[in-house]
C-alpha cells in the first residue's frame, strides 16, 4: 500500500505562509494532479513531500507513516523534475542505472533492470547516447526511467512536460497515463496547465493561495466547482463570470423576453453568475438576448466569439459548433442559455446550489 496523507501541513518562509493547512488524502494507486496558478503553491507542498522543503506544522504520511523526519532518499519517493537533471558526460543507460550503482547493485542485474525499463519506456534503442543527442521528448523519458528503476511508492513530477513543445506534449501525456496504468503506483503530478490535469488526473486537487479549493474527479470539477476559483480555473474557454446585480436590473426591465429567464431563475443570494462558453447558444435574430461581436477565433470544429451585450458593460465568451465563418466585427448575434445552466456564487465565492 502508498496512500499519501497530508495532515494540517503549513509551510512557512520568515512572515510567508505558502502553504495554509492543507489536508489531503491520495489514494493507493491513484494518479492525484495538484493544479492551480503561479504562486499557488502547488510546487511548494510536492518538494515538502519530497523532503526538498520541511513542514513549519502538520504531518505528511506514506503508506501510514510518518516521512517528516526522513532523509529524502529515504523515503521511497522518486521525483521527475521540469529540467530533466540528467548527468550530460553519462549514457542514457549510465544515466537511468545511476541509483542502482550507487545503491551497490550488481552489475549484471543493474543492466538487466536498466533494459526492462528502457523497454518499458522505448528507449532501447538509444541507451548509448548521450543527454545532448537526444530530443526533449526523450529526454523527459528518460528522467521518468530514472525514477521508475528505483521502484519509488511514490512518484512525483514537477510540471515535467513545460519545456516541450504543442505536439510533444500531448502525446507524453498519452504515454504517461499508458504509464500509470501499467505500473499501477501511486503518483502526484503539479502543472499550472488545466488541460494537463483534465486529461491525467483520477482527481484533481485545485490550490490557491496556498490552500486547496477542491478535489474531485476531472469532470465533477467541471461541472460541480465548488467556489467561483474553481469555476473560472477549470475549463477552456474560461468561464463567463457576471455581476448579478446589473443583470437583474436589465432582466426586470425585459420581462417580455425570455432569453432573460435564466437570470431570472437565480438565487436572491447570488454575487455571480458563471456560464460556460458552450452553454451559451446563437439563436434567430430578435430571439436572444442582443450582443454585438468583438472578436472571433475560428479553430475548425468550433468557433470562439467575444460578444459585447447591448445595453449593458458586459462581455461574453461563446463557443459554439457553428462555425459562422462569415460573421464579421460589429455583427448582431443572438444568445439564448439554458435557465438551469447557469451557476450562482455568494459574495464569497462559494457556490450556491440550487433547491433540489
Amino acid at each position: 500500500m502508498a496512500a499519501l496523507d497530508i495532515i494540517g501541513v503549513h509551510k512557512r518562509f520568515d512572515e510567508n505562509e505558502v502553504i495554509r493547512g492543507v489536508d489531503l488524502a491520495v489514494r493507493d494507486g491513484e494518479f492525484m494532479v495538484f493544479v492551480g496558478p503561479s504562486g499557488c503553491g502547488k510546487s511548494t507542498m510536492l518538494r515538502l513531500i519530497a523532503g526538498l522543503e520541511e513542514p513549519s506544522n502538520g504531518d505528511i504520511r506514506l503508506a501510514g507513516r510518518s516521512i517528516v523526519a526522513d532523509h529524502p532518499a529515504d523515503r521511497g519517493v522518486a521525483m521527475v523534475f521540469q529540467s530533466y537533471a540528467l548527468y550530460p558526460s553519462m549514457t542514457v543507460e549510465q544515466n537511468i542505472g545511476f541509483a542502482l550503482k550507487v545503491a551497490g547493485v550488481p552489475h549484471a542485474e543493474r543492466q538487466r533492470q536498466v533494459i526492462e525499463v528502457a523497454q518499458t519506456l522505448r528507449l532501447e534503442h538509444l541507451l548509448d547516447r548521450l543527454p545532448r543527442q537526444l530530443s526533449g521528448g526523450q529526454r523527459q523519458r528518460v528522467a521518468i526511467g530514472r525514477a521508475i528503476v528505483r521502484q519509488p511508492k511514490l512518484f512525483l513530477f514537477d510540471e515535467p512536460l513545460s519545456n516541450l513543445d504543442a505536439e510533444l506534449r500531448t502525446s507524453t501525456r498519452v504515454e504517461l497515463a499508458a504509464l500509470h496504468r501499467r505500473l499501477g503506483t501511486t503518483m502526484v503530478y503539479v502543472t499550472h496547465d488545466q488541460v494537463e490535469a483534465m486529461t491525467l488526473g483520477d482527481r484533481i486537487a485545485v490550490f490557491n493561495q496556498g490552500r486547496v479549493e477542491q478535489v474531485a474527479a476531472p469532470m465533477e470539477l467541471y461541472i460541480n466547482p465548488a467556489t467561483e476559483f474553481v469555476a473560472g480555473f477549470i475549463g477552456s474557454p474560461r468561464m463567463n463570470l457576471l455581476a448579478a446585480e446589473p443583470l437583474r436590473g436589465f432582466a426586470a426591465a425585459h420581462r417580455q423576453v425570455s432569453a432573460w429567464d435564466w437570470i431570472r431563475h437565480s438565487p436572491p443570494a447570488a454575487h455571480r453568475l458563471g456560464l460556460r462558453p458552450d452553454q451559451l447558444r446563437l439563436a434567430p435574430e430578435g430571439c436572444g438576448m442582443s450582443a454585438q461581436l468583438v472578436h472571433a477565433e475560428h479553430l475548425g470544429d468550433c468557433s470562439i466569439l467575444h460578444a459585447q451585450l447591448e445595453h449593458l458593460p458586459v462581455r461574453l465568451v461563446v463557443k459554439t459548433a457553428q462555425p459562422k465563418m462569415g460573421v464579421c466585427i460589429g455583427d448582431r448575434l443572438d444568445l439564448v442559455v439554458d435557465a438551469q445552466a447557469a451557476l450562482a456564487f455568494d459574495s464569497s465565492g462559494a457556490r450556491i446550489y440550487a433547491a433540489s
